[in-house]
């Protein structure tokens, strides 16, 4: 088969990778790390939780399949005709794992040898779909149990109700795994449909990161590979009002002490905007409740957060951006009360340039040292190519981004209006 090549390069670190479209279809992202042991390797799809409406030249028009289907197809490609996938990787001695996220499914192995026979298993196996109605059957009864065990978590609870208090209407508020009732509807036929869809190679991408040789990898995807048409995916989500639906929603379960999660519903992007929206939400969130502010301290002593704070930048270009703090508190609404005066003061001139300078320097540091761990660097080359960027657009933009930049993206990020809080009681104490 035949290919192109296109170096992907850091002009500031000199770091690189090659960029090699195989004619089967498949983006094939390599990242040789000289020095290195250990080999990681990720043959994922952009396809996830978030993807329930669909179409292509094959369908016409738009279908909809049930909630979790992408998690339950994720589960039943490790099961071939012949034997278990893991049964295979034993053998190579690599460690072999997957994941489906909201808007992305990857099989992954690392291994400290023999990565060309572990690579010959991944490229195989994710290519062998095997569905039949007593195999599928089997597993519901598995991902049954398993949605039923994470519906005790007050953590994931808490999680979900508030992505349910913010969209009225994209999927990314249901579970990755679906509901006992949406899986209920899955069938081997519903599985190959979506299996065909988007494990179609133009929509996959397979990431080898560390000491690997780039000519074996190509050669073994010229034999392994199986070409494909490009079947003119599309994906569609619901209108997304940008208000959120509620400001608080309340769930019990037994806790020491309550749990909340506040978010902030923030307009959606994609490409390079979208990672320097993610890029300033990061600085943002420690500019404004990080454990050098006085706001964290202040409320650390007052008992009103402690060492589980946190906060994160919660995103993808399917459509949603939020900026989320989370931990326990004996006071959850006042910690929400005590965000909001936090914005509005951040909102009134109380951005600091100094501290915008420190935390900078700091999150280059830390996205630079990642460059020297092989599964970090598998694991950005996939992310950040599904999305349309590269492995080094993030600290690209990091080292270039300005004051003036922060400040005018708090503005388009934080509206006190657009902010909701989940809060998890403690029913025992009821």
């Amino acid at each position: 088969m035949s290919y192109t090549k296109e170096i992907i390069l850091s002009e500031r670190t000199g770091d690189k990778y090659s960029l090699i479209r195989h004619s089967s279809g498949l983006d094939v992202l390599v990242w040789k790390m000289d020095g290195f042991t250990t080999t990681e390797a990720l043959f994922g799809t952009k396809y996830g939780s978030v993807n329930n409406r669909f179409r292509t030249v094959d369908t016409g028009d738009f279908i909809s399949v049930p909630d979790g289907i992408a998690h339950y197809l994720e589960h039943k490609l490790f099961e071939n005709e012949d034997c278990d996938v893991f049964e295979l990787y034993a053998k190579t001695g690599a460690s072999a794992n997957a994941f489906t996220s909201f808007c992305e499914t990857a099989y992954t192995f690392s291994c400290s040898e023999n990565y060309e026979k572990s690579l010959e298993i991944l490229l195989s196996f994710v290519q062998k779909p095997y569905f039949t109605e007593a195999n599928v059957e089997k597993e519901r009864g598995i991902i049954a149990q398993e949605i039923k065990m994470s519906s005790d978590s007050p953590d994931r609870a808490c999680f979900f109700n508030l992505l349910g208090a913010m969209y009225h209407n994209h999927p990314v508020k249901i579970d990755i795994a679906g509901t006992v009732d949406s899986i209920r509807q899955i069938t081997p036929e519903l599985l190959y449909k979506c299996y065909y869809t988007f494990y179609n190679l133009h929509n996959m991408a397979l990431c080898i990161a560390g000491n690997v040789d780039e000519d074996k990898v190509i050669e073994l995807c010229d034999k392994y590979l199986i070409p494909a048409e490009d079947k003119k995916l599309e994906v569609a989500f619901p209108e997304e009002p940008p208000e959120i639906v509620k400001r608080r929603v309340s769930a019990e379960y037994t806790v020491g002490t309550p749990l909340f999660s506040a978010g902030f519903k923030c307009p959606a992007f994609k490409g390079v905007e979208m990672v320097k929206m993610e890029v300033c939400a990061g600085i943002l969130l420690q500019m404004l409740f990080g454990s050098m502010t006085p706001w964290y301290k202040e409320l650390f002593e007052e008992g009103l957060i402690n060492s589980s704070f946190s906060f994160e930048v919660f995103n993808a270009e399917e459509g949603f951006f939020t900026c989320i703090c989370s931990g326990e508190s004996r006071d959850p609404d006042e910690v929400f009360k005590r965000c909001l005066q936090r914005i509005e003061e951040a909102g009134n001139g109380g951005l600091e340039r100094r501290l915008f300078e420190i935390i900078q320097k700091s999150r280059y540091g830390s996205l630079i040292r990642g460059f020297n761990n092989v599964e970090n660097c598998a694991e950005t080359m996939f992310e950040n190519h599904l999305q349309g960027t590269d492995a080094f657009t993030a600290s690209d933009i990091l080292a270039q981004l300005r004051f003036e930049d922060i400040c005018e993206a708090f503005t388009a990020l934080f509206d006190a209006s657009k902010a909701a809080l989940s809060v998890i009681e403690n029913h025992a104490g009821k």
